[in-house]
């Protein structure tokens, strides 16, 4: 028998039996029907992966737009098209399925290929870097700087500005320090505003003593404002105990 002929009727005999090659090529967009294509839904289209079947397929994306059948077909071509925005000119895309002889996806192909990157989600702005959080003051208990209702330093409390001074190190000229005093509500408003704001210029010439420049500290009071505890009525002794809190000097500037 002659060679050729007997090629001939073993393609056929392939081709009858789901066996075609499948096609590399893609259909000639005119003939898409609906004439244009349609327009898919992104969030659908992501869903698509080989290993769905035509019956999966088709519920996603739905008909074929070039006549292909359901059943023995290899290869399924859809024409779509998409927004990237509301009003903007619509970006056309050929989309290609191939199958097994099951019916299986087995992969896909675009023309052009660019349009594989429409499926990328839209990329999420970074959100901006938080702002470095402004570190806490520091804190000094009134009563380890100064004996009750004063504005001396006492010896304890030049020993912990020291701590203080070594603390900043050679930073020393190089921040901005602010010192604010804090009275209790232990007598009459003014009077505890005055005395804050001595103790807080207390502090600041101490700190200028030691070698920070005068330039770089700044110091006010704010009597007894902005309480870190709240006492009832009870005797003096025990309300200037409950009270301690509140009477402070807090440095800002220190940073860590």
């Amino acid at each position: 028998m002659n060679i050729k002929w007997v090629m001939v009727a073993v393609a056929a005999l392939l081709a009858g039996c789901g066996g075609a090659q499948v096609r590399g090529d893609f259909p000639d967009p005119a003939r898409a029907h609906p004439a244009g294509g349609t327009y898919v839904n992104l969030d659908d289209l992501r869903q698509y992966a080989p290993g769905m079947n035509k019956q999966q397929l088709y519920a996603l994306l739905g008909t074929p737009h070039f006549s292909e059948g359901m059943w023995g077909v290899r290869e399924w071509n859809y024409l779509f098209n998409f927004r990237r925005s509301v009003g903007a000119e619509p970006i056309q895309c050929q989309f290609q399925v191939h199958f097994d002889a099951k019916g299986v996806a087995i992969g896909q192909a675009w023309s052009p290929a660019t349009c594989a990157t429409l499926l990328q989600p839209a990329a999420v702005a970074a959100a901006p870097p938080a702002p470095a959080a402004t570190p806490e003051p520091l804190r000094i208990a009134a009563d380890a700087l100064f004996a009750f209702d004063r504005a001396e330093l006492s010896d304890s409390g030049r020993a912990r500005l020291d701590d203080v001074v070594a603390r900043l190190g050679a930073r020393a000229g190089q921040v901005d320090l602010t010192v604010v005093g804090y009275s209790d509500r232990i007598g009459a408003d003014g009077y505890n505003l005055a005395l804050s704001r001595r103790r807080a210029e207390a502090v600041r010439g101490y700190l200028v003593a030691r070698g920070v420049p005068a330039a770089s500290v700044q110091a006010e009071g704010r009597g007894n404002s902005q309480p870190l505890v709240e006492c009832g009525a009870a005797p003096r002794a025990e309300l200037v105990r409950c009270l301690a809190p509140n009477r402070r000097v807090e440095i800002s500037g220190i940073g860590n």
